[in-house]
């Protein structure tokens, strides 16, 4: 039968056991150039050592913590960032900072040997691309390679901090680019949305960009287009009068195809829709002045509002001549009154009529309707035109 003790015992011995295992286990290999936040754990006057997981203790030049005086800007306990350059006798070696002091050059070698992305400070455009400033030596990034659109603002750039793969580095050129970060981080942030988006929903974003087309609109690190036709109900000629780059939307995400990596989104299907009220705005009977939007061989669009246009048929714009297209009597951007004939909500039509002509037709109904009261109203006793003609006759025979 087994004491209290010797249970007690056995749990401890597992314990050790357990701890034992995981104190020896063998660290995961670190790569060059993988990037860690790390506390240091102790300064001395060559190193500062900082805490790396599981995978025991990684080494700092002290000299790369102490700004331009010599002062340290770091204390033990704060947290770093540091990039992983490789190990030199059974000790990991990393840096804070790359391109910096008299070995900057052998630094930057080291970083291209080793895929280590580098941070630099763009400090002015120049002819194909921009001078980036990786601590105290120069670099060449190629407008190719930074990741900018043909219409963004080249200036823009200019005193920003950004991270940097080296692609070329030699005895007096060292060539940087940010397209592979940029498409990691496009990709990173990608699959994060991918799951929790769904067609339907409604997201904020900025405009990114203005194309003849649309709109693209960055929802987060990942880009969508909004179309032209999306952007709102009415017709829209030109994308910049609507919108600009920089401005924050809300829009709706209309398709999302993850295969082919595209996002397309709709501005005007979270804005109310004027069709469903057009029956009680523009009611069949009712008059208002519209703007002539398109001229067509069978007649002319009005706009009366907002995604609203109207139809005047080509039949109802001469009055009583016959005319060969719309633009004898119209033209684009004039003003025009108008009266609604009929309204059609489920097909988005309206049908109207020129008010002139309108007005007209009902003058002529008015000047019909008297002269029926007139004879309907006249004494029967004159009878119609046939019997005054054949009593003409019978007096006439009389003679």
């Amino acid at each position: 039968m087994h004491t209290n003790d010797q249970h007690d015992t056995a749990e401890n011995e597992e314990s050790f056991a357990e701890m034992f295992e995981q104190a020896y286990k063998e660290p995961s290999r670190m790569e060059p150039g993988q990037k860690i936040e790390a506390p240091i754990v102790k300064l001395t006057p060559e190193w500062a050592l900082i805490e790396v997981g599981g995978k025991g203790e990684g080494y700092v030049d002290i000299n790369e913590l102490k700004d331009a005086e010599g002062g340290l800007l770091v204390k033990e306990g704060d947290k770093i960032r540091a990039y992983f350059v490789g190990s030199e006798e059974g000790e990991m070696r990393f840096t804070t900072r790359i391109g910096s002091g008299p070995a900057a050059r052998a630094q930057l070698a080291d970083a291209f040997r080793n895929h280590i992305p580098v941070e630099g400070v763009v400090s002015r455009e120049m002819k194909g691309g921009f001078e980036i400033a990786v601590g105290g030596a120069r670099a060449f990034c190629p407008f190719s390679q930074m990741g900018t659109r043909r219409e963004d603002a080249k200036a823009d750039y200019v005193g920003k901090t950004l991270l940097f793969d080296i692609i070329e580095c030699g005895e007096r050129n060292v060539v940087l680019s940010r397209r592979a970060i940029l498409e990691t981080e496009r990709k990173e942030k990608t699959a994060a949305l991918k799951e929790t988006l769904k067609e339907g929903d409604r997201i904020k974003g900025v405009v990114t960009s203005i194309q003849k087309f649309g709109a693209f609109v960055d929802i987060g690190g990942v880009e969508g287009l909004l179309p032209v036709s999306e952007i709102a109900w009415s017709r829209t000629e030109k994308v910049g009068d609507i919108l600009s780059v920089g401005q924050p939307v809300e829009v709706l995400i209309k398709r999302l195809d993850w295969q082919n990596e595209k996002i397309s989104f709709s501005l005007k299907d979270i804005l109310p829709n004027p069709w469903d009220t057009a029956d009680r705005n523009w009611p069949p009977g009712s008059y208002h002045t519209g703007t002539v939007s398109r001229l067509v061989p069978f007649g002319a669009f009005i706009t009366l509002g907002d995604g609203v246009d109207g139809l005047i048929h080509i039949s109802r714009l001469g009055g009583e001549r016959r005319i060969g297209h719309p633009e004898e009597v119209l033209k684009v951007g004039q003003t025009i009154e108008v009266r609604v004939e009929a309204v059609d909500t489920v097909n988005k039509k309206l049908s109207l009529v020129p008010a002139a002509l309108s007005r007209a037709e009902d003058e002529n109904n008015a000047t019909m309707d008297k002269y029926r009261g007139q004879a309907e109203a006249a004494p029967q006793e004159l009878g119609s035109m046939g019997e005054m003609l054949k009593k003409a006759m019978e007096n006439k025979g009389k003679v």
